[in-house]
């Protein structure tokens, strides 16, 4: 696959801060890829977001956007085409009073055509679900369908790469399950880069690959097969391993072999069931 972000040696530290944010980090995201950004409070995922579309950027260091420099102003309104960004609070990014008007807000402030604006908008909803409800108040709406509309929101100005900055925090799980199948769906099937900022195992279970910071540094990098098992050097940043792995750990401490390598409660309660029948 080909990259579509590449990060060079990238440091950023906040004014009024002594310690940097973020510290020499390298990193390469290919185009289609899910890629699921993992650490502890303060470790620097959500100031490693904000430079994928240039809200932030390096104090050293390199960001590119299909080789568009994020440090360049000529450069970012084609970065911020390209990259679409998600946030925590969905009534923080929800302007209008009925869903489809919300959705179109912002390919009509780029000044995308009328019929355009309503192919867009009548895609995105669809791409998420939320097509038979796009007459109704936004406000009536549950958290996660407000999150769906969001989504929509950044889907209508057709952007080649979603980051998400934890989107399912402030919702319950039906709600979580709601955004992530929606989000899942759009890398599998429609093939844009989702970069997700989360603190939820079973959402970055979902991911190809599992990015994982620590003070400011990329200290692991590897698919969820390769990461999860590692459930040692996971709690040791102040991390938590997936309920299925952490049974399965418990289990051979007690005297089983059974692999680590189970991702879903599925897979773990299939290696338990297998391990016990042997």
């Amino acid at each position: 696959m080909e990259p579509v972000i590449q990060i060079r040696g990238l440091s950023f530290s906040y004014p009024e801060t002594a310690a940097p944010a973020l510290s020499d980090i390298d990193l390469t995201i290919e185009q289609g890829s899910f890629v699921a950004v993992l650490g502890a409070n303060g470790s620097g995922k959500s100031t490693l977001a904000k430079h994928l579309n240039a809200i932030l950027v390096p104090t050293a260091g390199q960001v590119l956007v299909d080789g568009l420099d994020t440090a360049n102003e000529d450069d970012l309104l084609g970065i911020r085409r390209r990259v679409g960004m998600v946030f925590q609070n969905p009534d923080n990014q929800i302007v209008a009073n009925v869903v489809e008007d919300d959705v179109a807000f912002a390919p009509e402030n780029l000044g995308v055509p009328s019929e355009e604006i309503r192919r867009r908008v009548d895609s995105a909803l669809r791409q998420v679900g939320m097509y038979e409800l796009r007459m109704h108040a936004p406000h009536l709406l549950s958290g996660g369908q407000k999150q769906r509309v969001a989504i929509a929101g950044i889907l209508a100005m057709e952007p080649e790469v979603l980051v998400l900055d934890e989107p399912t925090a402030m919702l319950d799980p039906r709600g979580r399950r709601e955004v992530m199948d929606a989000v899942e769906a759009l890398c599998r099937d429609r093939g844009i880069t989702v970069v997700l900022i989360t603190h939820h195992m079973e959402e970055a279970a979902r991911a190809d690959r599992i990015i994982v910071l620590a003070a400011g540094r990329l200290v692991m990098d590897g698919t969820p097969r390769e990461i999860f098992p590692q459930a040692e050097r996971l709690r040791s940043l102040s991390l938590a391993v997936p309920d299925g792995t952490e049974l399965i750990e418990s289990l051979n401490a007690a005297g089983m072999e059974l692999p680590m390598d189970g991702l879903t409660d599925e897979e773990c309660a299939s290696i338990i069931w297998e391990g016990l029948c042997r």
